[in-house]
């Protein structure tokens, strides 16, 4: 892996072929088909996951039994070219509740042409978790981070559903 033990940011990007609306629709309206079900701080499984698509809304974790876990926060909500949300889940893999503890991901639509469209990532700001901030860099830059979430949105994409 290529990151320097100071970097603060995790980028990865993936291309879809499809138009850049249908990209941008895909990874808001359909986010809880491809979270990885397994990805969950609940004491129970998971019945959905929610993305409100709006300035102030959040991405939450329903539990089956009714609980919920907000562990995103929509800071900017501009379709389809761009989604900035907050990471609200500290180094101990649990709900950060002061926003300024919080890291961010941005997400960029590309068209590259007029159907197929460049998807970019980019999680940033990982050192305001403080204590432990590598261990949540390391987790988001690995296979079973950000490259499994694009890697099964593209698939989601492919299939059509």
């Amino acid at each position: 892996m290529s990151s320097h033990p100071s970097d603060t940011s995790v980028k990865r990007s993936i291309v879809v072929e499809v138009p850049l609306e249908r990209a941008f629709e895909v990874f808001t309206k359909q986010f809880g088909k491809f979270k990885p079900a397994e990805h969950n701080l609940l004491a129970v499984k998971i019945a959905e996951t929610v993305f409100e698509t709006r300035v102030g809304g959040h991405i939450y974790d329903r539990g089956i039994d009714g609980s919920e876990c907000r562990w995103a926060r929509v800071l900017a909500y501009e379709p389809p070219h761009r989604l900035l949300l907050s990471w609200n889940i500290s180094p101990r893999w649990q709900i950060e509740s002061d926003p300024d503890k919080a890291s961010e991901w941005e997400v960029r639509f590309i068209a590259e042409t007029p159907q197929r469209t460049r998807v970019e990532i980019e999680h940033r700001k990982l050192d305001r978790h403080g204590d432990g901030w590598e261990g949540v860099r390391d987790g988001v830059a690995a296979d079973r981070g950000w490259p499994l979430y694009l890697q099964r949105y593209a698939d989601l994409v492919a299939h059509g559903t």
